[in-house]
């Protein structure tokens, strides 16, 4: 069983940054591909980026080259450093934690974090 808890959001203008967190309990966060999704009211959950135990990242069209993510298997999180903020990226944010153990697939989400961009 893996808890995750994610921290970091809030009000911010466009063109601002904001960096979320998500520590993880236990002790196989290495194993675990990581990722962050986002909802925004009256839309579908989608993936923001993700990064897998070896490192290799994946961002969703919309955010390339403003939201990078990261890991540090050390301390259990992960991060998003979002960069040049856009209203449309207002939405809650939250941490995922996926890992495949033959024929079972192990998923967790974290309690999600809200997002605002407005001036």
């Amino acid at each position: 069983q893996v808890q995750l808890v994610d921290s970091g959001g809030g009000l911010v203008q466009p063109g601002g940054s904001l960096r979320l967190s998500c520590v993880a309990s236990g002790n196989m966060f290495s194993s675990y591909a990581m990722g962050w999704y986002r909802q925004a009211p009256g839309k579908q959950r989608e993936l923001v980026a993700s990064i897998t135990s070896g490192g290799i990242t994946n961002y969703a069209d919309s955010v390339k080259g403003r939201f990078t993510i990261s890991r540090h298997n050390a301390n259990n999180t992960v991060y998003l450093q979002m960069n040049t903020l856009k209203p449309e990226d207002t939405a809650v944010y939250y941490c995922n934690a996926d890992r495949r153990d033959g024929l079972t697939t192990y998923v967790y989400w974290g309690q999600g974090t809200q997002v605002t961009v407005s001036s």
